[in-house]
């Protein structure tokens, strides 16, 4: 098995900078984000790009510094650890596995919202997974 090299210090300057955004960010369940999710380790699902960003789905929101958020690949995915939802008339698929509590200091950038149809079944899914 091949490991792919990580660039942990690059992600470390931008998470610096990260870190001193404001965290009063007023997220909503349903909202799709862009987060700045950083390089993770192992299976953990990573940001890419230069801000190490990925598209996230808002599951719950607890107050206006942090939300549980589900990450988002357009990977098809086919098992159960995975469910799809349509937005924009493609479809996605969020990573039940890799459910996280984040800081609204990571989000970037909102994208839209998940159909509350697709959101209902999406957190089904959870409950059943869990």
């Amino acid at each position: 098995m091949r490991i792919m090299e990580k660039d942990f210090d690059k992600w470390n300057e931008i998470k610096k900078s990260t870190n001193d955004k404001s965290d009063d960010l007023d997220v909503h369940e349903r909202e799709i984000w862009w987060l700045s999710l950083g390089k993770n380790l192992g299976v953990e699902i990573d940001g890419k790009h230069e801000n190490f960003e990925r598209p996230v789905l808002v599951l719950k929101r607890f107050n206006r510094q942090m939300a549980w958020v589900l990450p988002i690949t357009s990977r098809e995915k086919t098992s159960k650890f995975y469910r799809k939802f349509l937005f924009d008339n493609t479809g996605y698929f969020v990573a039940l596995t890799q459910i996280r509590t984040v800081s609204t200091k990571r989000f970037l950038r909102k994208i839209g919202m998940v159909a509350k149809e697709d959101f209902g079944k999406i957190r089904q899914s959870l409950v059943e997974f869990i």
